[in-house]
């Protein structure tokens, strides 16, 4: 037993046990690694059971921030994990565009196979994602495509939640176990409004304006010219205060939306789906 599993409970230590012994069966992998949370842990117990039989492969469109790009390049070079960043762009696909309900299918699917190529030039046999037990609880598309490619689901199959790989983690010293969550830009725009990359860039930079004064978890939401802001609850004063709100107000009113609101419920993960009708 490693040092740092002393710190785990005994149901942890028999998943991440489980997840060892999976990687090991699978004998090479390549990680569709983003920099979060779920992939980095994936790609750290990978590396460490696979050596050099473990690929990085970070997938880069307009829909992911440079600041993710850079610290995927930076974990991987840190700890000498073979690395590729796959330029991709599903832009090109018309279903992505349009943003159905059902865009994430079309994108995910588009995105693995340029993964599952890399990965064949590069001598791996599988690749895998990062979902875990959580996921399942969620409108999730992607994971369509991802069975339909027969990638691997390591994270899932050792039974391993949320919480379980932030306290494995930490335990391992991984810098971002207490990273918020993140997706995709792209999941920003309310269905039914066409994706473009100047709405993308949009986002992204108010995002990013947010983040640097402190809002570490948040979300700008964009339905038409309209701005809607989600922080946790415990920021949201913050957010509302003068000084601040007049700051972000300026600098989206910069970045070209015409109104800027506050979601007085605050963040919560998806909350887009909500616009789904049953």
């Amino acid at each position: 037993m490693k040092e740092y599993e002393a710190l785990l409970t005994e149901e942890q230590r028999e998943k991440l046990t489980r997840l060892r012994e999976i990687l090991v069966d699978l004998g090479s992998l390549a990680v569709g690694f983003s920099a979060g949370v779920d992939s980095t842990l994936l790609l750290a117990v990978a590396a460490e059971v696979l050596g050099d039989k473990a690929l990085a492969v970070t997938a880069v469109d307009a829909a992911f921030p440079e600041r993710e790009e850079q610290e995927a390049e930076a974990f991987c070079a840190e700890r000498g994990i073979r690395h590729v960043v796959c330029r991709v762009d599903p832009m090109q696909l018309e279903a992505y565009r349009n943003n159905a309900p059902d865009r994430c299918y079309h994108c995910k699917r588009y995105i693995f196979s340029e993964i599952i190529r890399v990965a064949g030039e590069n001598g791996i046999s599988y690749v895998a994602e990062g979902s875990n037990m959580d996921d399942l609880g969620d409108y999730r598309p992607g994971l369509k495509a991802v069975t339909e490619l027969s990638v691997q689901s390591p994270l899932r199959e050792a039974g391993l939640y949320k919480a379980d790989i932030r306290q494995i983690a930490k335990a391992m010293g991984l810098p971002i176990w207490n990273k918020p969550a993140y997706a995709c830009l792209a999941t920003r725009l309310v269905y039914g409004e066409e994706i473009t990359e100047e709405k993308l860039r949009r986002i992204g930079s108010a995002e990013q304006f947010l983040i640097e004064h402190g809002f570490l978890e948040e979300r700008v939401r964009m339905h038409g010219d309209i701005a809607r802001i989600e922080v946790p609850p415990a920021d949201i004063p913050r957010l509302a205060a003068e000084e601040m709100r007049e700051a972000v107000y300026e600098e989206f009113r910069r970045l070209g939306f015409s109104f800027v609101t506050l979601d007085l419920k605050g963040y919560r993960m998806g909350s887009m789906n909500a616009t789904i009708k049953a």
